[in-house]
């Protein structure tokens, strides 16, 4: 995969790792980055060699505070940079050019799991990806927080994402407090948003074996367990399982199944830890 300019790329152990890479302006999304972000989605989609991926920030201060203020507008900026194209298109609000549709994983079509390590400050435009990851992984000293009310500016696609994985009252709270309060690590723990909380120290680690023991897994059963968890997510439990039906199919491949019960029946057992 080529080199990139406000994301870094690695991948090992059946892995990819991807590290939001613009530490001076706490990992905000410019148009280069929405770009970058979006290639490696859908490049992740066709390479065989990554079965999981594990998404962060650089630096210890924010995993990414969204769009970067100062490069919103279209065109191009006194100093030659790349404004970003995003909002109205046309003369109707009919026609939104969303960032969304550019830092989702699932708008992208990918169903290999994500797990996001959220190592400091998630607000805004993060939302975006954090709503549409898999499973969550926070430092400590990570906080949650959306300022979009607090200057001027309706809070609508953030929570529409993020309600899908929190509950109604703390989503509010989120979204109408704005600058004014911050959620902790620990609280997102408590309700559901975030899976684990560890020392800065040790989230890269987990992470690792997090992807990395999901990655060792057959990757056809994983990748649709991921997509019949999101029909469910997204259609509600009747159609969900309609369509499951087709998905037990397609996810239980004849080898896979020889080869999960032979390891069965060998007395192994994955060597497991408590949570």
């Amino acid at each position: 995969m080529s080199d990139f300019e406000t994301i870094t790329y690695e991948e090992r152990n059946r892995v990819a790792w991807i590290t939001l890479n613009r530490p001076e302006v706490l990992n905000a999304f410019n148009q280069q980055m929405l770009e970058e972000i979006h290639q490696v989605w859908r490049s992740c989609r066709k390479n065989p060699d990554v079965r999981a991926i594990v998404l962060t920030g650089s630096g210890e201060k924010a995993f990414c505070t969204g769009v970067d203020r100062l490069a919103t507008s279209v065109g191009v900026g006194p100093g030659g940079e790349r404004r970003m194209d995003i909002g109205k298109v046309g003369d109707t609000a009919l026609h939104f050019n969303d960032p969304g549709d550019w830092l989702s994983p699932k708008a992208a079509d990918l169903w290999k799991p994500v797990i996001a390590a959220v190592n400091g400050m998630a607000c805004g435009g993060a939302f975006y990806m954090l709503g549409d990851v898999d499973i969550i992984i926070a430092a400590e000293h990570a906080t949650f927080f959306d300022p979009h009310t607090t200057y001027g500016m309706a809070a609508v696609f953030e929570p529409i994402h993020m309600l899908q994985r929190m509950p109604l009252g703390e989503i509010m709270r989120i979204s109408l407090l704005g600058a004014y309060e911050r959620m902790s690590a620990r609280r997102a723990c408590e309700i559901g948003l975030v899976q684990e909380v560890v020392p800065i120290e040790k989230l890269a680690e987990t992470a690792a074996w997090v992807a990395e023991s999901i990655a060792s897994q057959p990757a056809t059963a994983v990748q649709t367990t991921v997509r019949a968890i999101w029909y469910a997510k997204r259609m509600g439990e009747r159609h969900a399982l309609d369509v499951g039906r087709t998905l037990i199919d397609t996810g239980s491949r004849p080898e896979d199944l020889a080869e999960g019960q032979k390891v069965f029946t060998s007395g192994q057992r994955a060597e497991w830890r408590l949570r």
